[in-house]
């Protein structure tokens, strides 16, 4: 065989299966290197894609061109549109995956895109020369060269796993750990540290007694994660089931403290604040004498149960005794225990924001080597380490977006400029243009862009292009189309909603706060004629239309105010600029602004401890 490749890609979880597929889809010869092929894109923790935040990422991922939202249709089996309740920005999508089906389809998407090849094997070393990186080398003694490699290695990097005083290394259960390459980029300057993560307890559907529990179903609508026309729903789709702990629980797991690592002080390291072990739950907020625990499916074909939300490393007895406790639980069989798993990370201010280090040339870091949580995330860090290793390559503009573009974007603006203090996952919260990144218009905010730099096929360019001329025609009608008076007052006031005075536009009417496009077509023959009339994903226009309308003021004063931002972004600070000269900057900010070397005015903004006094003075000395 001739190992020489175009890009490298090292691990095969969800990062590593976008940045693999994405260079290679690009035209990069492309090899993925993975310990174990029958582990690619495993769901280490629940079988869950998407949720609060994580859904829209899942929708940019698709936009671009990436396989996550596909390969989740068309293994799901359940389906909901989270926040319905709320206003559009916060609709997030989540589906439940057969963790084995999610395998086979990555496998098969990988097996059958071209430039990609497998190899399985241990990376142990990189070749580096003159602070470019040439390739790997594996634990088969193998060396394998390349022109750009990304490490996309998850929880493996010196994993150890802890289950009360019990402690395995491993990257996974049943799984080892990586060594060598963390010593090996120390060595070469970088800045390493460690993190902590935990998983709960699988347990045996044949030992839960469902019917003392909440059952909690899908949608059975048209909602999907991908853009394009894919399966939809073609498994059989299953319930989640909601239960609570009580006090007896909490007393069963406090008898185990004693031995918990977390608490005993065997796990030092930095864990995930807004993903809790019930340990930390029951300490934390002592004061709560219950904790919600969702009781997911783990396939079709399996009795495998994930208990989300009682993550832990106590001893096992301790979990079983605390889980038998829980009601429905009272028979409860264990298939494992839960666990929790060090590993070491790299602090993500020493990337770019195409994900390449700023020490190494055409090396690049996705996932959770640079600190974050989630499938999610780290799938949209290896779309965008993908498709950067490929263009260091064969050459072409960066790719990067900005905080208004998508959630990936405010994703690694935040790592890049903000570093780590714990594992970072995303919320709604950390975007400030939210109404600008939702969910229905991840295709109309990256698919273009993804289209001219060779990624998003013209199939999903063609479909974009027939859905905004679809929205644009059916606006327009609406904005010209009029309601006359008396034509619908008597549904207007069933729904509760004052009647009209005067004739007014179609679109007036939706903006009412209690008038849907698809109701208000059952009342009004001449907007269902035009509905008709639409393509066939009509139901995904007519959504995107009344948001649009709805939102019309928000959407415009957030655009401003992005805009502004980008003003920002655009005053660019010179790779060689001196900040230790200028003494009217603050000390922190001489620093900070030292050690991340932001590219832009834009991006010093947002490093904390970076002050508007500070902005100012780099204002007046760029020239402005």
């Amino acid at each position: 065989m001739d190992f020489k490749y175009d890009v490298i890609v090292v691990g095969a979880g969800h990062a590593g299966c976008e940045a693999a597929s994405a260079a290679a889809r690009m035209g990069s010869k492309t090899l993925l290197i993975t310990m174990d092929m029958n582990k690619i894109a495993q769901m280490s923790c629940n079988p869950a894609v998407g949720g609060i935040a994580k859904g829209q990422i899942v929708r940019e991922i698709d936009a671009l061109g990436g396989q996550m939202g596909i390969v989740t249709d068309r293994t799901a089996i359940q389906f909901r549109l989270l926040n319905k309740s709320k206003g559009a920005a916060m609709w997030s999508p989540r589906s439940q995956s057969d963790r084995k089906r999610f395998i086979e389809e990555w496998v098969k998407v990988l097996s059958h895109t071209d430039n990609l090849s497998i190899w399985q094997d241990t990376v142990v070393s990189l070749i580096i020369r003159d602070n470019k990186v040439c390739g790997v080398k594996t634990a088969l003694g193998i060396e394998m060269q390349s022109q750009a490699v990304v490490l996309t290695n998850g929880t493996f990097l010196n994993g150890l796993m802890h289950c009360g005083k019990t402690q395995i290394p491993g990257g996974r259960t049943s799984e080892p750990a990586s060594h060598g390459l963390t010593e090996q980029l120390v060595a070469l300057g970088f800045k390493a540290d460690r993190m902590k993560t935990g998983t709960p307890a699988r347990i045996d559907s044949r030992s839960i007694h469902f019917e003392q529990m909440v059952r909690q179903d899908g949608d059975n609508d048209w909602h999907q994660f991908s853009y394009l026309d894919t399966v939809h729903r073609e498994l059989k789709q299953m319930p989640c089931w909601i239960t609570y702990t009580n006090p007896d629980t909490h007393d069963a797991l406090r008898a185990g403290l004693a031995d918990s690592p977390l608490f005993n002080g065997q796990i030092q390291s930095i864990g995930p604040r807004y993903c809790p072990s019930i340990e930390t739950k029951i300490v934390t907020f002592a004061d709560k004498d219950a904790h919600q625990l969702f009781l997911e499916p783990e396939g079709v074909d399996s009795n495998e149960y994930y208990v989300n939300g009682f993550s832990s490393s106590l001893p096992w007895q301790i979990q079983l005794a605390g889980l038998k406790t829980v009601k429905g639980l009272e028979d409860v069989v264990l298939y494992r225990p839960g666990y929790a798993i060090e590993y070491d990370f790299f602090d993500p201010t020493q990337l770019h924001h195409t994900l390449e280090t700023k020490q190494i040339r055409n090396l690049f870091f996705a996932g959770q080597i640079n600190g974050t949580t989630g499938y999610e995330e780290a799938a949209g860090q290896g779309l965008v380490a993908g498709v950067n290793a490929h263009i260091n390559v064969h050459g072409g503009a960066p790719f990067m977006m900005h905080r208004d573009e998508s959630y990936i974007g405010v994703l690694i603006d935040d790592l890049v400029n903000k570093g780590v203090d714990e594992p970072y996952r995303m919320f709604t919260s950390r975007a400030e243009y939210r109404i600008l990144l939702r969910q229905d218009n991840a295709d109309e905010r990256l698919t273009a862009r993804s289209y001219e730099m060779g990624l998003a096929s013209d199939e999903r360019y063609l479909l974009l292009q027939q859905k905004q001329a679809a929205c644009a025609d059916f606006i327009g009608f609406m904005q010209s189309a009029t309601v006359h008076k008396g034509e619908v007052d008597a549904w207007l006031q069933s729904i509760g909603s004052s009647p009209l005075h005067e004739g007014c536009k179609i679109s007036d009417l939706v903006l009412r706060p209690q008038v849907t496009i698809t109701e208000l077509a059952k009342v009004l023959p001449v907007l269902k004629v035009k509905m008709d009339e639409l393509p066939d994903n009509s139901e995904e226009i007519v959504e995107s239309c009344e948001i649009q309308i709805k939102y019309a003021g928000y959407i415009k004063r957030e655009q401003m105010e992005a805009a502004k931002l980008q003003r920002l972004d655009q005053i660019r600070i010179p790779d060689t600029f001196n900040y230790e000269v200028v003494q009217s900057l603050s000390t922190e900010a001489r620093q900070k602004l030292s050690r991340i070397r932001p590219k832009s005015i834009g991006e010093a903004q947002r490093i904390p401890g970076v002050s508007p006094n500070d902005i100012s003075v780099l204002l007046v000395l760029m020239g402005r």
